[in-house]
């Protein structure tokens, strides 16, 4: 292959585009190689795009997808930092409200279990992750330094995904221009920039459950926990039984079935997400809602059920 790095890429997209029966999905090594020279901004805007659009047309692999998180947290990382649980939020649904998923990833880290959230809801219909903190009294981080002083401080930090990497940030913003996702979507929930011990994952649709457990895998990753969340996001839907899958060095894949914790309708409108978080709004589906998504996050750790996840809700120091 030759050095020059234009035509490097030009032959990665040669590869997933020839015709019928000629086309393959790129080794773990030409997709690593792929994505650093994506980062590094050498290929022509045209050959960025046909990437992505092959990649989407040709389905997800689960090694050409490690491939590429091996190229993306090889300028990603964060190491050093105490994370327990890795928490990607890069849903886009369009019909969310809340992302009552981040009250659960605040309740986890009071109770003493450092939750590391990264992402980006640019195309989300709801309030973002970056929208609701300051509402809570937060902010996300903008370096490793402040990442890691929230989790000492609070047990939790917020790093967007523009700050990890504005370039893979702007692959990802490439939507709006494309009209469609791409696989950079699943490579951005694997990134696991903290090399945190375990991680809770939501997607879009079932058949990406496989691609990403296949992925963690191939990475090494010590335990996963994956699911059909709303929008994308891990978060349970506490009105329907559901599946969990979950992957762990040593035993593999199991599925987990998940009850349906209550058959009552959220409010309408929805409280503020600030008011659930203190108590001065009551909302018994969504605070369903909000522990059963906890349970996701002690599930994926090996640390509880749903009774514990109850008792890291209540328990939750409000001024957080």
């Amino acid at each position: 292959m030759t050095g020059d790095p234009v035509e490097r890429f030009a032959a990665y997209v040669a590869t997933l585009g020839r015709g019928p029966g000629r086309s393959r999905a790129l080794t773990r090594a030409e997709a690593e190689d792929a994505m650093r020279l994506l980062l590094a901004g050498t290929p022509h805007s045209v050959q960025v795009g046909a990437f992505l659009m092959l990649l989407r047309y040709r389905g997800e692999d689960a090694a050409e997808i490690a491939g590429l998180v091996d190229g993306a947290r090889s300028c990603m990382r964060l190491p050093g930092l105490s994370a327990a649980l890795d928490w990607p939020s890069y849903g886009a649904g369009r019909t969310r409200g809340a992302p009552w998923f981040l009250l659960a990833a605040l309740a986890l880290g009071q109770a003493g279990w450092p939750v590391l959230m990264h992402g980006s809801n640019e195309f989300s219909g709801g309030i973002t992750v970056s929208q609701a903190l300051p509402r809570l009294g937060l902010a996300p981080a903008t370096a490793a330094g402040g990442a890691a002083r929230d989790l000492a401080a609070r047990g939790f930090a917020y790093v967007p995904v523009e700050q990890l990497s504005p370039e893979f940030a702007a692959l990802l913003g490439l939507r709006r221009l494309l009209g469609l996702r791409s696989p950079m979507n699943t490579v951005a929930r694997l990134l696991n920039p903290a090399d945190a011990a375990a991680s809770v994952d939501g997607v879009f649709h079932p058949p990406y459950i496989d691609v990403h457990i296949g992925a963690a895998s191939l990475l090494g990753r010590r335990r996963l926990l994956v699911l059909k969340g709303g929008g994308g996001e891990a978060e349970r839907n506490p009105a329907k039984d559901g599946v969990a899958h979950l992957f762990t060095t040593g035993t593999g894949r199991g599925e987990h079935v998940l009850p349906a914790l209550t058959d009552v309708a959220p409010g309408v409108p929805e409280p503020a997400i600030e008011d659930i978080w203190r108590g001065t709004a009551r909302d018994p589906a969504i605070e369903a809602r909000i522990a059963g998504t906890v349970a996701l996050g002690l599930m994926a750790m090996g640390q509880g059920g749903d009774a514990e996840a109850r008792r890291v809700w209540e328990n939750r120091r409000t001024t957080a």
